[in-house]
This record gives C-alpha cells, structure tokens and sequence, in this order.
C-alpha cells in the first residue's frame, strides 16, 4: 500500500538518480576515455596517471593503492597501467581492463577493493571471487594478489 509521501519519496529518488560519487565517477570515466584516444597505448601516460589518482588519495587508501600499483607492475609487467572511473586499473593489450584498484574513500565505503573483471582469466569452477575487500596488505595478502594477477593474465 502507497501513500502520498511514499510517493514523492521515490519520485525524488528517482528523480535524483546517481549520488555525487557515482556521477563523478562517470565524468571521470569520459575524460579518460577522451585522454586515452588522444595519447593511445602509451604506457609514461598511463603510469602518470595511475600515480596522480594514487597521490590525490588519503591515507590508507594511498598507501594500498601504492603497493597495489608495485605489485601488479611487478606480477604482469604486460599490463597497460591506465586510471578506470579515477582509479588505478590495468589493461591487457586489447584495452580491456584486468584488474583495478578502488579506494574506500570513492565511494565513502570501509573498506578498499582489488577486482578483476571478466576478461581476467580466474574462472574456476562454477564459483570464482572477481573482488576483494582490503583492508590491511601483509605478505600474505601481497602474495595472493600476485599469484591472482599472474593468472588473470595467463
């Protein structure tokens, strides 16, 4: 049963559609669209890139982006470094997105994520992880995440 005000509620929800984040996501997704056709596959840009939406992070989400960005580097050297919605990702030669890093502080979450996307080559199974919540990187999680980007790209 509606009433009146249950109405206009989701009328203004709707209305309103995306949150602030999520359109500046989608705005930060045009204009590196934009600067990816103008520079192509160039990896100095894609790196300068990566660094600066690390660097415009607060703490701890620069600091696990920063060893996210070493670790991935360092496991699969092939990817194409590249920002994704304003955040670090990593590009296999065709462009598409591999992995990616999402801050907590994007979305005002608790915790940061490392996801793959579906071209990563993790399927196992009927059932596979595709993201990860972090909220701390020790050894253990470092490695994981080594060997997890390794097979994406295998």
């Amino acid at each position: 049963m509606s009433t009146k005000t249950d109405t206009k509620k989701t009328t203004k929800a709707t209305a309103e559609g995306f949150t602030a984040e999520e359109k500046a996501a989608m705005k930060a997704r045009a204009q590196e669209m934009k600067a990816e056709a103008r520079a192509g596959k160039d990896r100095a840009e894609g790196e300068k890139a990566i660094l600066a939406a690390i660097s415009a992070m607060k703490e701890p989400d620069r600091s696990l982006g920063k060893r996210i960005h070493e670790i991935v580097t360092a496991a699969a050297p092939s990817l194409m470094p590249k920002t994704w919605y304003g955040m670090p990702a990593y590009a296999d030669n065709d462009g598409k997105v591999i992995c990616f890093f999402q801050a907590a502080g994007k979305f005002n979450v608790r915790y940061a994520t490392f996801g793959f996307q579906p071209d990563a080559k993790l399927d196992e199974g009927n059932m596979w992880a595709s993201s990860f919540a972090l909220i701390k990187l020790t050894a253990a999680e470092e490695a994981k995440i080594a060997t997890l980007v390794k097979k994406a790209v295998s």
